[in-house]
């Protein structure tokens, strides 16, 4: 009986040691608007560990300049949930009228967010959460970019084809840019802003100081959003309608390799082994892409995901757990 309680114990010990290791990986924070949760992900084991509720539609996120807080915004409900990144333990919820897509300026100054429901973009001092400003902008204020100094923020207006640049500075609007159909992501590479554009097949490269397009680079239908690595050496884009997602070298836009991943990819997060994890926009699931093999894994997590928050060292709060 001794031997058999030993032998018990032991076994025990040893499955939470190895919970442990594989929790110490780390974990990914799915915000799915679909069903207004959030989804926690072992990195490890590539399933949802738990599932905490908000209020109507998660959609984007925002870690503080000070890496102590993330901010979730749920435009219908109307508020950011304030999470701690380490564990995603939800610290509080500050009323914020429609926070679609927001961002904290890289000088820590500002923090804006686009109401795509509202036609509304709106600046906050980031300290304080103060409303500073608020730019009537139509329509459909979607996705942001900065300009490396802070100084300006570029949004595109998803129902207008356009892209607008704003000057935090003076708090005006430098200029209004058509650039085609259902604009989407935005980003800042090399001394110029990249838009994808969600009703074509390509992204557009603009001039940042009047909005001049200089060229387009086909990636594939439905171009919805644009990523640089970590190493700044390739540029990620999703096709969400071709279901692809699509490598290109961040100097020249050559096309290095097209990835077959289903669901509508959108939002991605790069995990330190290397591989990208992605959400499946038209699906219950996330996808776990090895660039190096092409494979893809598929994690179930909630309906609608969008976007994700990945932390290598997170363990997460004592929550329900989805199993």
């Amino acid at each position: 009986m001794r031997l058999f309680l030993r032998a018990f114990v032991a076994a025990l010990l040893s499955a939470a040691a190895i919970a442990g290791t594989a929790r110490a990986a780390g974990d990914v924070l799915v915000l799915n608007s679909g069903d207004a949760t959030l989804s926690i992900v072992d990195i490890s084991q590539l399933r949802e560990v738990a599932r905490i509720p908000v209020l109507r539609e998660p959609h984007h996120w925002a870690l503080a300049p000070d890496g102590r807080t993330l901010l979730v915004g749920d435009t219908g409900g109307n508020a950011l949930f304030v999470l701690n990144p380490d564990s995603f333990a939800v610290l509080r919820r500050v009323p914020c009228a429609d926070p679609y897509q927001l961002g904290f300026s890289p000088d820590g100054k500002f923090l804006v967010v686009n109401g795509l429901a509202r036609n509304q973009v709106d600046v906050y001092d980031a300290a304080t959460l103060r409303l500073v400003h608020r730019f009537p902008l139509a329509s459909m204020p979607s996705h942001l970019a900065f300009s490396p100094d802070g100084g300006r923020v570029f949004v595109s207006l998803q129902g207008a084809r356009r892209l607008a640049a704003i000057d935090l500075g003076r708090m005006q609007v430098l200029w209004q840019a058509e650039v085609g159909r259902a604009p989407a992501g935005v980003l800042w590479l090399g001394g110029r802003v990249l838009v994808a554009l969600m009703g074509e097949d390509d992204f557009a490269v603009l001039d940042p100081a009047d909005g001049r397009i200089e060229r387009r680079v086909v990636t594939g239908k439905g171009t919805h959003q644009l990523y640089l690595s970590p190493d700044q050496r390739t540029l990620w884009v999703n096709a969400r309608l071709s279901n692809i997602t699509v490598a290109l070298d961040a100097g020249s836009f050559a096309v290095r390799r097209r990835y077959a991943v289903p669901g509508g990819p959108d939002d991605i997060a790069f995990a330190p082994d290397g591989r990208l994890w992605i959400t499946e926009r038209f699906a219950r699931a996330v996808a776990v892409l090895d660039p190096a093999s092409g494979a893809v894994q598929s994690v179930d997590v909630g309906r609608s995901p969008h976007g994700l928050f990945l932390n290598a060292h997170a363990v997460p709060a004592s929550v329900a757990r989805a199993d």
